[in-house]
């Protein structure tokens, strides 16, 4: 049982992770915003892999990795970082990038330096399922690495049960159909796609992401979903205040 199935056995509300891409603000902050987040009460954080051409992401996260990617990251780079803190840091961490990324560096070296680091975990947006099925699932499942499927509004009920009968993770629920970034407060649409799920009585974690930036969508999110995760306005926030005052971030959001 990996790290995040463990946490999910004790604690099935108000999850809450954070992302971040490594390498912003600094090249060698990675370490230091695990750290704060960790010590601060984060349940599990998302280390963004910097890429060139993140289809997912909003302008917010694409400019974090523009300037990581100047600050010179690399895969090289981020697997040294996390195998730096494997040993002290307990919070489960889950690695998002892009196929493209492994693609270029290496499937199995992709999956090998995973393992060696601890990471047991990762969110590919662009992975198509049958490409999972056929060959990415025995390939992770081979290191003890666990795969996390993305829904949106659109997704049909029967691919939603497919990838809650394959998941051995968790789900992540797109908030709505569009890319990263705050979006104001959670509407009475997103409300009633929240309670259609629910009633599904999927087996899965369910964790919201997409637009959850502050404690009110935070604590909208959780009523109907597991946990929720923030990401751009954590972005916005390490740009205005630093790695120093997360802190007061986290205290804001889970208060």
């Amino acid at each position: 049982m990996n790290k995040l199935t463990s946490l999910f056995k004790v604690k099935q509300h108000n999850l809450c992770s954070v992302f971040f891409t490594a390498g912003f603000p600094k090249l060698n902050d990675t370490e230091q915003i695990i750290k704060n987040l960790e010590s601060n009460g984060v349940d599990f954080i998302e280390v963004g892999l910097p890429y060139s051409d993140p289809l997912a992401d909003g302008p917010t996260i694409q400019h974090s990795s523009s300037v990581a990617l100047e600050n010179g990251m690399n895969l090289d780079i981020i697997f040294n970082q996390l195998k730096a803190v494997k040993d002290t840091v307990k919070t489960p961490l889950v690695l998002m990038g892009y196929l493209n990324q492994i693609l270029k560096y290496g499937e199995t070296k992709f999956c090998q330096k995973c393992k060696d680091c601890g990471i047991e975990t990762v969110i590919i947006p662009d992975l198509p399922m049958i490409e999972y099925e056929n060959h990415y699932q025995q390939l992770f499942a081979n290191y003890g690495i666990s795969n996390v499927f993305l829904i949106t509004p659109q997704t049909s009920e029967e691919r939603i049960r497919k990838i809650d009968k394959i998941t051995n993770a968790f789900i992540y629920v797109v908030a709505s159909s569009s890319i990263t970034g705050a979006k104001g407060e959670i509407s009475e649409k997103q409300i009633a796609y929240f309670e259609r799920i629910q009633k599904m009585n999927l087996k899965s974690t369910l964790i919201v992401g997409f637009g959850i930036s502050n404690k009110s969508t935070f604590k909208t999110a959780c009523k109907y979903m597991n946990g929720a995760i923030i990401g751009s306005a954590f972005i916005n926030f390490l740009q205005e205040k630093g790695v120093a005052e997360i802190p007061s971030f986290v205290t804001e959001i889970l208060e």
